[in-house]
């Protein structure tokens, strides 16, 4: 049996943090998507997710310096989960897309 973790997004970067590790370039970002639909009674209503992305230098991977507040882009990746303790001894289970291919989408594609 094949096991598979493929995750796909397109939407838009809100914070960038970037690093060098090693020789290597790596992207920390959030990203939004937003999901539209009509609720019962027929008004319009929009669910928005927060996404958290990591993305190392590499093959089929954009500059990573282009990555900027609000660049729109489409992501491929794994999905990654870890338990992480807070400051006051909380744990919480965290969720990452690990990218292994981004394309950055001009407006006219992410319209």
């Amino acid at each position: 049996m094949e096991h598979i973790n493929k995750i796909e997004l397109q939407g838009r970067v809100g914070t960038v943090r970037t690093n060098i590790v090693g020789d290597n370039m790596v992207a920390n970002f959030s990203m939004v998507t937003e999901y539209l639909y009509k609720t019962r009674d027929g008004g319009a209503a929009n669910e928005t997710t927060w996404h958290q992305v990591t993305a190392w230098e590499g093959r089929d991977m954009p500059d990573l310096t282009q990555i900027t507040k609000g660049t729109p882009f489409h992501v491929t990746g794994r999905l990654r989960t870890f338990k992480d303790t807070n400051s006051e001894g909380v744990e919480k289970q965290l969720y990452e897309v690990v990218a292994y291919k981004i394309r950055i989408l001009t407006e006219e594609e992410a319209a």
